[in-house]
């Protein structure tokens, strides 16, 4: 099999454009905790090794548990084990991912709003969007979990 092109050596400004996101993201009043549930959910549904792998890890090393990363494809099933306000960025995370789908609902929509003012949403919204951007760079050039 053909080893893959490698984005951040052949077009270095694509690629500190992506990170440049990132790096705002660590900026934004989003907790650790929310932001890894984010990235591992995302990279669950896009099917990203390389991004659930690396996320997983550090979420333990945020103090995440092993039964809320283990339980996290199956969130809306596991009561009580996620927060409202967390199950809401995670159905945000879910519609957003899945656009194709309808999108954002005006249901999903409400509930984050009873958490989150509107710059926080615009950063929760920003973290999704990062999320799937690296998913796609990742699964298109083949990266392997490390």
């Amino acid at each position: 099999m053909e080893k893959r092109i490698n984005i951040a050596n052949i077009e270095p400004a694509a690629y500190k454009a992506l990170l440049g996101l990132e790096n705002y993201l660590g900026t934004t009043s989003i907790s650790k905790t929310l932001k890894e549930l984010i990235k591992i959910r995302a990279s669950q549904i896009n099917g990203c090794a390389f991004c659930i792998n690396m996320h997983t890890v550090d979420a333990r090393k945020n103090g995440e548990t092993e039964q809320r990363i283990y339980l996290l494809n199956a969130w809306r099933e596991a009561h009580g084990i996620y927060t409202d306000e967390e199950r809401a960025v995670l159905a945000l995370t879910e519609e957003m991912t899945l656009i194709a789908n309808g999108g954002l609902s005006n249901e999903t929509y409400q509930k984050l709003k009873s958490f989150y003012d509107d710059t926080q949403l615009a950063q929760l919204m920003t973290a999704v969007i990062t999320i799937n951007g690296w998913n796609r760079l990742a699964i298109a050039t083949e990266l392997a979990p490390q």
